[in-house]
């Protein structure tokens, strides 16, 4: 069972900062092969949240929560990652299904964007994101910005 957490930056232990950002890390530069600069101020932004998914006391899954404004005219998800050895059991959809629910009681009068990987765009579209871009690079790889309407709630 996951048990979910989400904490603003100046909320985070030190502990859960440092198991974030290891698991993006590993994510998102070891496993992608992808020198690109993962910390940003958006992480520490006033209106940022962090979802944490726990299971056993080891941080399986994250994502971050942006307000409006921050990377989007709309609410944003972003740093979306499971871990490893915890992938093809469904964590990923509880993620995002967990991103989602909470974006929605943040921020409940706001569409959801997001910058998705393109290989990615079948998953995403599942939980009712629809493509507003073409495909672009970004760090060389194949993206697409996608949105997904607030009428479309749980």
């Amino acid at each position: 069972m996951i048990s979910w957490q989400v904490k603003q930056f100046n909320t985070l232990t030190t502990n859960e900062l440092f198991e974030l950002l290891k698991l993006r890390v590993d994510v998102f530069v070891v496993e992608q092969n992808c020198a690109y600069p993962e910390l940003d101020e958006k992480d520490r932004h006033a209106d940022s949240y962090h979802l944490m998914g726990f299971k056993d006391n080891e941080l399986v899954a994250c994502a971050r929560l942006l307000a409006p404004g921050v990377s989007y005219p709309s609410a944003s998800i972003g740093r979306v990652a499971t871990a490893k050895n915890h992938r093809g059991d469904g964590l990923g959809k509880l993620l995002m299904r967990e991103a989602i629910t909470h974006c929605e009681k943040i921020w409940p009068t706001h569409d959801i964007e997001i910058g998705a990987q393109e290989y990615l765009k079948a998953f995403y579209k599942s939980f009712g994101f629809v493509s507003t871009s073409t495909m672009y690079l970004e760090d060389d790889i194949p993206h697409i910005d996608m949105k997904r309407s607030r009428a479309q709630r749980f």
